[in-house]
């Protein structure tokens, strides 16, 4: 019944997802603003997906754009003399979190965003450093440094990101080698912008070197402890980077992690695990005499045409409406064929030709062809002007003994049913990076391996997804029962629980807090209900649906769709929302009694 539908969605993934025509990013239009005022006065913030977490819209009166330090001290400054609510934004996405909404009290709050405060990037060639203001977006830091024949030695994998804003939520590419994965850990000097005493002009700048105490808890803030203005990062001198991904079979790659991130400066792993794929990352610096004139491109973050996107949304949605399973696995199998003919994005000049692929370093660590053109024929897949792609994403960050049983655990639950695990082959799989145990509060601190994972979000809040039980599984799996911390820029709300317990140096992030910001200008309700991981005391009708609770009554799922409270299968502790075809099989799931 599918054939000729399946060939043709098909052909449609490998032209927009694995194509190298320039027509493509030629005929883009950027990604809209996050800030959208209207002319009666009023403003709204967006995330990048268009939605937040709990579906509900941030607003504020009024959002102001500095472009010098001395105007986002003023700004402060009126901000504290007035007692509003500050949150910083940018000109790119933000946090999947409600982190950037300033109160739901929008009359008593300001946004500031450093959109144009881009101006300053002063790179010091002798001692290996670059000051830079907080706005600047990652890829213009990235290509001046180039230009100096040095370079950012960590990024993460999306450039879409400011400096500011990237260091502030632990941003980070992949490696265990030198300072580690890690932004933040680059970061050797700190300007930040807090609220004074009247007699100090209600606000004034302070900046932190690389022995303060401060700098640990600055580095990453959250948006907290005041506005970011100037980071001052280490740099190295310019290298190349080779690249070849290794597609094979997923048996015992828990046993082998460690080994791959020892051997290879910057690896990383994609697990498919409905395809029994591991595919290994085999990345390292090589000499600029090296010949290669490559660049990363990554796939899912070039410009697809908007028809495509839509089409692509549709077909999954229809899959979900119809609980096809085996058409969700069609589209991972052709997702994953196309990825390995392309490289994963790779180019070894205009197009793949084979590994390895070996270019600039500032070419290789960061992309987001998406970002960058104009016209109206494409945009990053997941746009919410286009009804494209719309989709949760899990960030856990493991200390690296834990990080081999959790993938056992989650080998039990797909050998189950693997077909189960179609949904989030559709996207990216699992991808497996490594971080370096950092001094910030905020960061790591020990040595840690971060999976990420995109899976389907319904349209509307109410509507359950397919195989709902099986993620959430996965998901409390790692928080609860491995203890994973959460990435603070991503995750549903119920990642967060308990999360204050889990960084040894909190408290002192807390004590920084209170003396850089005494008023809580730059806290909200909803920062306090990720920093302090709190579930909501009322548990409303269908919250586990979107991760704003854990499910313990029916009622916390979909009952009158079928979707009841159930535990999970193999670890047993979770309660997650598994769909049920009648009340009779509350009793056996998968043969299992439980």
């Amino acid at each position: 019944m599918h054939t000729t539908w399946n060939w043709l969605l098909g052909v449609l993934h490998l032209v927009t997802w694995g194509s190298s025509s320039t027509l493509l990013t030629i005929y883009a239009m950027p990604p809209q603003s996050p800030v959208q005022c209207n002319t009666t006065g009023g403003c709204t913030l967006y995330s990048s997906y268009g939605v937040w977490g709990d579906r509900k819209d941030c607003h504020a009166p009024n959002v102001t754009y500095p472009t010098t330090e001395q105007e986002l001290r003023s700004v402060v400054a009126y901000a504290n003399q007035n007692k509003l609510k500050v949150k910083v934004v940018t000109k790119f996405s933000h946090t999947i979190p409600k982190l950037a909404c300033p109160t739901s009290n929008s009359e008593a709050s300001l946004l500031v965003s450093t959109e144009k405060y881009n101006s300053n990037i002063v790179v010091d060639k002798d001692n290996l450093v670059v000051t830079v203001d907080a706005g600047v977006g990652l890829r213009e830091l990235i290509d001046k440094v180039e230009e100096a024949g040095l370079t950012l030695v960590a990024a993460p994998y999306w450039e879409g990101v400011s400096v500011g804003g990237l260091i502030s939520t632990g941003a980070h590419g992949s490696s265990w080698w030198g300072k580690g994965g890690a932004v933040h850990d680059y970061v050797i000097g700190l300007s930040l912008i807090v609220p004074a005493r009247p007699s100090e002009g209600y606000a004034k700048i302070i900046r932190l070197e690389a022995q303060d105490p401060l700098l640990n808890a600055a580095k990453v803030s959250l948006g907290l402890l005041g506005v970011i203005s100037k980071v001052k990062l280490s740099l190295e001198r310019g290298f190349k980077r080779s690249v070849t991904y290794n597609f094979t079979n997923d048996a015992h790659f828990e046993d082998v992690f460690m080994d791959h991130a020892k051997k290879y400066e910057f690896a990383d792993i994609t697990w498919y695990p409905s395809k029994n794929t591991a595919v290994y990352r085999y990345d390292e610096r090589v000499l600029l005499n090296v010949s290669g004139n490559g660049v990363y491109d990554f796939i899912g973050f070039q410009s697809n045409l908007i028809l495509i996107s839509k089409s692509i949304r549709a077909t999954e949605k229809t899959f979900e409406n119809t609980r096809d399973v085996k058409g969700k696995c069609t589209l991972a199998t052709t997702t994953v064929t196309a990825k390995k003919l392309a490289g994963n994005g790779l180019k070894n000049g205009l197009i793949f030709t084979g590994y390895p692929v070996i270019g600039q370093q500032g070419k290789m660590q960061t992309s987001g062809s998406c970002l960058y053109s104009s016209s109206s024929f494409s945009t990053c897949a997941w746009d919410p002007r286009i009804n494209g792609l719309f989709f949760y994403e899990t960030t856990a960050i493991f200390p690296a003994p834990k990080f081999g049983d959790f993938i056992r655990d989650v080998k039990k639950l797909r050998d189950l049913n693997p077909e189960n695990f179609c949904g989030v082959d559709v996207y990216n799989g699992f991808l497996i990076r490594f971080i370096k145990a950092s001094g910030a509060y905020l960061g790591q601190s020990e040595d840690s391996v971060v999976v990420d994972f995109n899976y389907y979000r319904a349209s509307e809040a109410s509507t359950p997804r397919l195989n709902q039980d099986v993620w959430e599984e996965v998901e409390q799996m790692a928080f609860f029962k491995y203890g994973a911390k959460p990435h603070w820029a991503k995750n549903r709300n119920l990642a967060f629980l308990d999360v204050q317990h889990k960084y040894p140096n909190f408290n002192r992030f807390i004590a920084a807090r209170k003396q850089l910001d005494p008023q809580n200008m730059f806290s909200s309700e909803w920062s306090d209900e990720i920093l302090f991981g709190k579930e909501a005391a009322n548990k409303g009708d269908g919250c586990a649906l979107e991760g704003q609770c854990i499910c313990s009554e029916d009622r916390h799922c979909s009952p009158e769709n079928g979707y009841f409270c159930k535990q999970g299968l193999v670890y047993k502790e979770a309660r997650v929302c598994r769909y049920l075809q009648s009340l009779s099989d509350n009793e056996y799931f998968y043969g299992i009694r439980y």
